[in-house]
Order: structure tokens, then sequence, then C-alpha cells
């Protein structure tokens, strides 16, 4: 089955041999850039296009036409090469300057026995006349591709200059001179007379000669000039003509009427690529995330180069004492700030119409996400049941960007787990966490790690997940409350040193026996009454009540437990650990950080944003939590909520 795919979504590729059909209905250049593990274009040579349409692994049309197929084997590209971008460009002299005038392009990829795999309609173009179509792209050793409908206002330059090639002005040039048409040969003049030619040798060199019949028939008198056409007033009506006199240059063309710009497409909550509705909207969710990464990024890109652009005028100006006198300095300063302003306007404009349409999506994504995915909030928690299969992932919180702090996308992070999560109990330098005294912001991350928890429990078959806490000072019984109130626990919270010693022994020796049966591939062997779910041991006021036995335990736990289904749960201020030196610093760094207030300090190593993280809240007074432990519990034990 076809995917059908909207900007920024993706979908997986089964066949590493593909062809790329174009169906523009108006002439295209096709190209393909091919990209390092950081997306950047090292050289010329790493660009297919009609100049120089064969690369390793990849062909492309080595002309300019409305239909187009480009060839690509991604099993023969450079282990080097990450990301393959499918680009088009209107040629010039066509008639076509920009896209947004054009019939939208398609473009779909097929298989080796020519099934379509997915297509996009590339939908919201207006003034571009460069775009980047798709993006294939390597993820966890297997291919993608990307919907990408990047356009460029600068053409065909600007799209190779975003991709890192230098001088792409040259590149881009040499591409349209490769498929521009062919000027018409120019019909030889016909020969004209000499009139001096007509006289005798005698005559033109000025002496007389004798009257002779000339050898050649007269020259028949020419027609009367006929008198010069009025360029101003109104037009006289030609001889022997029915209509008035076209004053239209015979080469130069009216340009065509801009067609309406089309309105963008409603949202539909799981319109992304997947199996199943879960997988679809997950698939959404993060295309949404991508687009806010992508508008963001381009907007502060574009402020950036007007800012360094208004800056060089200004140097520019001061530098040239002739503009010092007269005002003319003052009058390249105001052109240079209106420029300046103009650049950041139009930016700002289309930061708010993606802004905007995201901000529509998000309406309605959100109301159709599974309790997984879904915010505490949600009415979908109120007809909960325990699932029959995990789910692709679960909700950890929010992600924004100051751009627009009410544009809020789900923070979705797979399952199972890859890594543990540390809920920092410190202040950081977060402003909120400033206004709150030590004993409520420890008290606001137990919290949060509780709910992390029971999204976890609420997300798996029953018996398949387990929750172990160690609480060595037993400082957090209130917030722990729902949890060993409703029986969900294994066991209940671990006190004092020794508790916390014998807990930690016994998933260590569970790590140790699952990875010593993964390795001699006797997983059968297993002891009949070791408990197969996945575990998670809730660690509160870390470090107190561990010796260093039981530190090296809980690194271990952290570094190998994942593989194996243990996981971590950590809620400590790294500050309290500071007398352990860096011992513990692999610790920290291999857990993912998480905090009880919203703080900006999620790293994007994409595009270098700094995300804000909103934890997860609870709605006040709300007894879902315990509602949905209950059902947890009653699945788990066969006890009537």
């Amino acid at each position: 089955m076809t995917a059908e795919l909207v900007r920024g979504q993706n979908h997986p590729l089964p066949d590493t041999r593909l062809e790329i059909r174009v169906s523009a209905g108006h002439p295209v250049v096709a190209g393909a850039t091919l990209g390092d593990e950081h997306g950047r274009v090292p050289g010329a040579e790493w660009v297919a296009h009609p100049g120089s349409p064969s690369l390793p692994g990849v062909d492309v049309p080595g002309r300019c036409a409305a239909d187009l197929r480009l060839t690509v084997d991604l099993g023969a590209v450079s282990d080097a090469v990450h990301r393959l971008s499918v680009l088009l460009a209107l040629p010039a002299g066509t008639g076509a300057g920009r896209f947004g005038a054009l019939a939208a392009p398609f473009v779909a990829v097929a298989g080796r026995d020519g099934t379509d795999l997915a297509s996009y309609t590339i939908t919201g173009l207006d003034s571009e006349s460069a775009v980047v179509a798709l993006e294939l792209y390597r993820r966890q050793g297997a291919w993608k591709v990307r919907a990408m409908g990047q356009g460029y206002e600068g053409g065909l330059a600007a799209l190779l200059g975003d991709q890192g090639l230098e001088r792409p002005a040259e590149l881009a040039a040499s591409i349209l001179a490769a498929v521009a048409p062919e000027p018409p040969a120019a019909e030889p003049a016909p020969p004209v007379a000499d009139p001096a030619a007509r006289l005798p040798e005698v005559e033109r060199v000025g002496g007389a000669a004798p009257p002779t019949a000339p050898d050649t028939a007269p020259t028949p008198p020419l027609p009367p000039t006929p008198p010069a056409v009025p360029t101003t007033g109104t037009p006289t009506p030609a001889m022997g003509t029915a209509g008035p006199i076209s004053y239209a240059h015979p080469r130069r063309q009216a340009a065509a009427a801009p067609e309406p710009r089309q309105a963008p497409p409603t949202p539909v909550a799981g319109d992304a690529s997947g199996w199943s509705m879960d997988e679809r909207l997950y698939n959404q969710v993060w295309g949404m995330f991508e687009d806010l990464a992508r508008t963001a990024a381009a907007y502060r890109s574009a402020c950036d180069f007007a800012e360094s652009r208004l800056d060089r005028e200004l140097d520019q100006s001061l530098s040239d004492y002739r503009s010092r006198v007269g005002g003319a300095n003052d009058a390249a300063r105001a052109t240079a700030r209106a420029r300046h302003d103009e650049l950041v306007e139009r930016a700002q404009e289309v930061l708010d119409r993606d802004l905007a349409q995201l901000a529509a999506e998000a309406e309605v994504v959100e109301p159709a996400l599974p309790p997984a995915y879904a915010r505490w909030d949600s009415t979908v928690w109120h007809a909960y049941r325990v699932p029959a299969e995990e789910p692709m992932a679960i909700r950890l919180g929010d992600l924004h960007l100051p751009e627009r702090t009410d544009l809020r996308i789900p923070m979705l992070v797979r399952l199972p787990l890859e890594r543990g999560l540390w809920v920092d109990s410190g202040r950081g330098h977060s402003e909120a966490a400033g206004l709150l005294d030590e004993v409520e912001l420890r008290r606001l991350a137990l919290d949060c790690a509780v709910a992390h928890a029971a999204r976890l429990l609420a997300a798996h078959p029953a018996g398949e997940f387990a929750v172990h806490v160690l609480d060595a000072a037993g400082a957090g019984t209130a917030a722990l409350a729902p949890l060993v109130d409703s029986g969900v626990l294994a066991a209940p919270p671990a006190r004092g040193a020794a508790g916390v010693s014998a807990v930690l022994e016994q998933l260590t020796e569970r790590v140790d026996l699952l990875q010593m049966a993964l390795r001699g591939g006797a997983a059968d062997a297993l002891p009949p009454g070791l408990d197969t779910a996945r575990q998670l041991l809730i660690v509160h006021d870390f470090p107190h009540g561990f010796d260093d036995r039981a530190v090296t335990r809980l690194r271990y736990l952290a570094d190998e437990g994942p593989s194996v289904g243990v996981h971590l749960l950590m809620v400590a201020d790294r500050a309290d650990a500071a007398a352990y030196g860096p011992l513990l610093d692999p610790l920290w760094k291999s857990l993912l950080r998480l905090t009880p207030v919203a703080d900006d300090h999620l790293a994007d190593p994409w595009v270098g944003h700094a995300w804000s993280y909103e934890p997860p809240i609870l709605p006040p007074g709300s007894r879902i939590l315990r509602e949905v432990l209950a059902q947890v519990a009653a699945a788990r034990y066969g006890k009537r909520p």
C-alpha cells in the first residue's frame, strides 16, 4: 500500500533499489545531492545533475522535462553518504519563474518491482524556484524517506548553499546551462547588392566609358516607403489588415497572472504512514517535532543573516569617507535598516504561517492520542483498560520553543527504554526552580517520578512490568502513596542501607543471569522462579543509604540493565553526590535528565535548538492516577478495581 506523505513525514524503505518518478506538469530540472552524517554536501562531486548525471548508486536525467525518472541504488552509495536529497528547479527561459504559478509537483518512490512505496504532492509553494522534494536518509542502519517540500526563493544557488556547498552559484549556473535550449542557428542574410558593382569598371574608378548594354536585367524600382507609423495617439489601421496594429514586442510575453494560493490542507489525526493507528500517530507527532524544528531554524537563520548583512552594510558606509558628507551616510544606513526590517518581516510571516498550521494540527492530534501518548488531563484516561500489547512509545512530557510557547509537542520516547531516566531535584539553571524552596522542589521531583512510573505500568500488559522502590530514609512516603496503596509495587519500598543493598543485589543477579543466557543462547535454561517482566527501579534520596558497593551496583545497572529489561529511574540532586567526585559522572551522563519544573535543558544536536521541557502535570484534585493504578493492579492480581 502506498504511503501518501505530507511535509515532514517519513516512511521506511524496505528496498534499496528505487525509482523516483517526478510529474510536474511543466519542464523542471531534477538532481540529487549526497550528504554526510551532518547533512552537508562536501563538494560538487557529490551532486548528480544533468551536466553530470551519474554517481555511484544514483542516476538522474540529463534533460529538462515535465515527467522525469531518477534511479537510486542505496546499497551502492558510499558508506560516507547518510542523506540523499532529491531536488527540483525551474530552468531559465521557459516562461515560469516560480512554482506557485504551476501545478503542484508530484513525486513517487517505487521499489524494484515498480510498486509505489511512498508518494508526496509538494503543496504550499509560492515564489520559490527550487525545492528539495524528498530526502532519503539512514536511521539506525536502515533507510527511510522523508517528505521535505523545502522551497528556496533564491533558486538553485540558495538551495545548494544551504546544503553546505562552496561557491553554489557557479554550480547552479552550470546545471542550468546544461539544460538551456540551444539558440536556433541564424539563417544567412541574403547578399546585399553593391550599387557600384553594377557600373562598368571605368566608371567605378572615375573614368569615362562608352555606353554598353548591361549584362543583367535592370533592377525593378523599389516600392515607395510607407509613411512612419505614429507612436502616440490612436492606432491607425494598417492597409490590407482588418484589425489595429499590435505594439507588443514580438519576443516579450506577458507574465501569466498569478494563480490563487492554495489553502493549507485540513489537518487529520493519524494521516502519517504506519500499519496501526498508534504507529501513524507516533510518526505524525515526530513529523510535527521535525517541522517545528525546521521552521524555527529557518526563522533564526533568516534573522541572523539579516543582522549580519546590516552590520556589514553599516561598516561599509562608515568606512567610506566620501559618504560622511552631504547626508549620504544617513541615507545608506536608512536603506540598510529598511532591507533588514523587510527580511525579518518576511521571515516572521513565514514563521507565523507554519506555526499556525502546526497549531491547527496539534489541536486535531492531541484529542486522538491513546493513553500512552496522552496528557493526564485527556478524557481517554476515563475509559482506560490495561492493554494487551506494548505500545511503540510513552509520553514523558511536552516540548516547546520560545518562538511559540503555547505550541507544545508531545515528548514521546520509544519502548523499551534505551536508557534510564533521571528526575533532577536540584535547582539547576531554571528560573522556575529558583522560586521554590528545596523541600518543595524535591517533592515535585518525586511526584513526577511517580507519574512516569504509573504511565509505564499503564502502558504494559498485565504482569509484564514490575516496579521496585528504594527510599532509604523514608522521606518519600506521601508521594509514593499511590503506588503503595494500589498494590502495584513488586515489594514495599526498601528502607535503610540493608534494604537498599538487598534490592540492588537481587537486580544485579538478574542482569547477570539474563546476559549469560542471551550470550550463551540458552534463554530456556533460566531458573523457573525468575520473573520475566521488565523491571523499573526508582531510587529516591540518593546517595542516602548507599555505600561504595551499592554505588558500584547502581552504575552497573545503569550501564547493563536496559539491554535485558532492567531500567533505572533516579530522583536525585547531582550536587548531593559531589562527595564521590567524578566517579558518578558516567552515571548521570547515561541517563535522560528530566526536570520537575519547566526548563530549557534538552539539547537538540540536529538543528542546535535548546528545547524547553514541560513535565507531566496531573489536574489538581484528580484521582485519575489512582484509578489507573487500580486497573493495573486488578489486571495483574485479579483484584476488583
